[in-house]
């Protein structure tokens, strides 16, 4: 079993920025890729930002490029979502998530964090 924990969550301005952290516990050699997800009020599931563990495949959702950025340390088993120029619109429950294969869709994701609440007001 693998654990997540994420933090940095919290309420901020539009136009602010915010990191997130996840780290992960137990059996952490077998996660091949990270990320994160995000899920609004009323709404899916949608994938944000993934990251495998030799940071040579980054992937983004459209609505996300060139404001988040996604990484990963490996010696702490934690990945790291640098959210930039933040829109009310991002407002969600962010996730971590871990996984043995490529993270592409919720359904290729093993584990999950317990989420962190990220508000952004206009």
């Amino acid at each position: 079993q693998v654990q997540l924990v994420e933090s940095g969550g919290g309420l901020v301005q539009a136009g602010d920025s915010l990191r997130l952290s996840c780290a992960a516990s137990g059996r952490t050699a077998s996660i091949y890729s990270m990320g994160w997800f995000r899920q609004a009020p009323g709404k899916e599931r949608d994938f944000v930002a993934a990251i495998n563990r030799s940071s040579s495949n980054k992937r983004y959702a459209d609505s996300v490029k060139g404001r988040f950025a996604i990484s990963i340390d490996n010696a702490k088993n934690t990945v790291f979502l640098q959210m930039n120029s933040l829109k009310p619109e991002d407002t969600a429950v962010y996730y971590c998530a871990a996984s043995p294969r490529t993270i592409v869709f919720p359904y290729d994701v093993t584990y999950w964090g317990q989420g962190t609440q990220v508000t952004v007001s206009s």
